[in-house]
């Protein structure tokens, strides 16, 4: 098996949209950390695939997509906190971060989409490192994600999009806050 993790530009936007098809991927079109409740409400799927193809067209990729043997089979949003604006309205995040909420290098892995075909070879992990490494090369200083734990609280693997604790630990984040037993914020400082 042959893996390559690619920023989602523009021209990838196609395989950025087979890679979310996927559990809530189709639906939600990797918007919900965007958006507010009410506003992501009101959008139609349209209306998030469109907002989806602009942010892929943007200066900055909104996140990764993972082929496997040249096929699309995942998807990681990474970039930073502030572009990603429910995270600060979240009450999980906000009361569990150590970093400022107005922090612009703080970056936030917020959500995984893998294929069902390829669940359980490692590809979540794969998309992590290479989340990390996008934003260490973006100018983060910190990477914070929040994850669920299911050795705790049984989860269906679509619930899993936040990724899962041990994902993140091992990849060497370390867990700053427990919100509840099953949900926790992962850290990692890439600099001082």
């Amino acid at each position: 098996m042959t893996i390559e993790i690619l920023p989602a530009t523009g021209d990838r936007f196609d395989d950025a949209e087979t890679a979310l098809d996927s559990g809530d991927g189709p639906g939600c079109q990797c918007q919900w950390w965007l958006l507010t409740n009410a506003q992501f409400n009101d959008e139609s799927r349209s209306q998030l695939t469109e907002r989806f193809r602009a942010e892929t067209r943007s200066e900055r990729a909104p996140g990764l997509v993972a082929y496997v043997d040249g096929e699309p089979a995942g998807w990681v949003r990474v970039g930073p906190r502030l572009a990603q604006p429910r995270l600060a309205r979240t009450r999980d995040v906000k009361t569990a971060t150590v970093e400022p909420l107005d922090a612009d290098d703080v970056w936030a892995v917020s959500c995984f989409v893998v294929r069902e075909q390829h669940r359980g070879t490692g590809l979540t992990r794969a998309l992590l490192d290479a989340a990390v490494t996008f934003a260490r090369e973006g100018g983060a200083r910190v990477v914070e994600g929040y994850p669920l734990d299911p050795s705790v609280q049984k989860r269906s693997a679509d619930q899993l999009f936040r990724g899962t604790v041990a994902v993140f630990q091992d990849a060497g984040f370390d867990i700053v806050d427990r919100s509840k037993p099953d949900r926790a914020l992962v850290s990692l400082t890439l600099r001082d």
